[in-house]
């Protein structure tokens, strides 16, 4: 289970297990940037940029989960993403959150 609220209705944390996080690096291709300032032109949705944006939020995404995995977290709270400009042409995304054990609350 994976909020970004800072508690999961009907459970109850027994037990914090700290700071999870992926990361990815990601950059745009030539033509992938040919391709995105074609579609800029036109106006609208610029889709190639969307799909690297979506795979690069479900790659560190899927990275946190793992993490919290590992750490014998059940859930993971306060989920957040953030995303920083490395260089030009390279992002770097991140997403992290509090991996936790809950058990259900019994309300």
């Amino acid at each position: 289970m994976v909020t970004t609220a800072m508690e999961l209705p009907g459970y109850r944390v027994v037990r914090s297990l700290g700071l999870v996080r992926g990361i990815t690096v990601r950059s745009r291709s030539i033509i992938g940037n040919f391709l995105g300032g074609l579609q800029a032109m036109l106006g609208g949705n610029i889709t190639i940029y969307t799909e690297l944006c979506e795979q690069a939020r479900s790659a560190t995404y899927l990275d946190m989960v793992q993490h919290a995995r590992m750490l014998g977290g059940n859930a993971i709270i306060a989920v957040r993403y953030d995303a920083t400009d490395v260089m030009a042409g390279l992002t770097e995304v991140l997403c992290y959150g509090t991996a936790v054990v809950v058990e259900p609350s019994g309300d």
